[in-house]
């Protein structure tokens, strides 16, 4: 990291500047240790209405509620960096046994020191959130007979031509079973959690999908095939293409702010303007690992792109560019647990939003 250009992390409308401290090595501990300093938004020394900081008869405190895999992160290597922010702040943090879920408890003399505790716990769970691999994903499933069916001649006829193609084998195929679209990923580390973005999902039902949507399925054909990356004869991911049967841009609108709503919550990661609607059919990802899902970007539990085997997808492109796999009618956007089956084969739904 650039010392002179520090990461800069925004948190319930504050910026702070992320500061990389070096501290000794211990064996069978690998995680960094990282500390956070706020920057000119600092709320220590003014009123704060980001979150609740109560009077007490000793003082005040304050209760942020964490999953209990994160408590780690908190406490540091050998509770090091819980001792540095109580020592910094002046302050003292409860956190709850591991594996128990609960809240961490800041107290403090101060207000101020409080306040800092508070902001400082808040970037470090930020940071710490964003380097974890992912547990749910958004999806519409793509399970129809019709197109399951169409997808295994795809496959049938793909091998039968191309087999030849370099990297090109059975093994890259996505499971019939499990064919999908991902509008984003989240990473939901308890219950709680899980409960919470099944409560956001019902708004948005309330709020503009249904609106959309007028109570009833929306009708998408998926045909054709298209590539992520730049050069065809080095693939990764082959998806096949999904369009609205009467031109609208209805399930779109739907995906794009269904992510916009999931971001603003905290609960999803922004990655693009727009989601890129696409049900993947090919990917080297599957090679190693059939249970695998894509991601559009390198991140922890993810094989890196040197890792993977490129396949030559030319002339998969030119053979089947407009091959069509069916009409799908789409009725509702699932809560998808990652690495997970249900009795039907796709993933476990651990909540729904649905159409009619």
């Amino acid at each position: 990291m650039d010392v002179l250009r520090p990461t800069l992390i925004q948190i319930g409308g504050r910026v702070y500047r992320k500061s990389l401290v070096q501290e000794p090595v211990h064996p069978q501990e690998e995680e960094e240790d990282e500390g956070f300093y706020a920057g000119p938004g600092d709320c220590a020394d003014e009123p704060c209405d980001a979150f609740v900081v109560e009077e007490t008869e000793k003082g005040f405190q304050c209760r942020v509620e964490v999953p209990s895999p994160l408590y780690k992160y908190i406490i540091g290597k050998k509770g090091e960096t819980k001792k540095r922010l109580e020592t910094e702040t002046r302050t003292s943090i409860s956190i709850p046994k591991p594996g128990v879920e609960g809240e961490i408890v800041i107290t403090g003399q101060q207000r101020g020191g409080v306040i800092s505790a508070r902001t400082r716990i808040d970037v470090l769970l930020d940071s710490f959130r964003k380097k974890q691999p992912f547990t749910h994903f958004l999806s519409f499933a793509l399970t129809q007979p019709e197109v399951q069916e169409r997808f295994l001649q795809f496959k049938e006829e793909v091998l039968e031509k191309c087999s030849k193609d370099h990297g090109v084998s059975s093994s890259l195929f996505q499971n019939p079973a499990k064919l999908h679209l991902t509008l984003g990923t989240l990473v939901l580390l308890n219950e709680q959690e899980i409960r919470k973005a099944c409560e956001l999902l019902q708004r948005c039902k309330e709020d503009f999908v249904d609106q959309i949507t007028g109570g009833s399925p929306l009708a998408v054909e998926v045909a054709g095939v298209e590539y992520m990356n730049d050069d065809p004869a080095m693939t990764d991911v082959l998806y096949a293409k999904v369009r609205m049967k009467d031109g609208s841009d209805r399930l779109q609108a739907i995906a794009d702010q269904l992510v916009e709503r999931f971001v603003a919550s905290g609960l999803m990661l922004k990655e693009w303007d727009r989601v890129k609607l696409h049900a993947t059919v090919m990917n080297t990802l599957f090679r190693r690992d059939p249970g695998a899902e894509e991601r559009s970007s390198t991140a922890p539990g993810k094989a890196s792109l040197k890792e993977r085997e490129a396949f030559n997808a030319r002339n998969i492109l030119k053979l089947f560019e407009h091959f069509y796999f069916g009409e799908v009618q789409l009725d509702a956007v699932r809560l998808s647990q990652r690495f997970s089956t249900d009795a039907s084969g796709y993933y476990a739904t651990s909540g729904q939003l649905n159409f009619c």
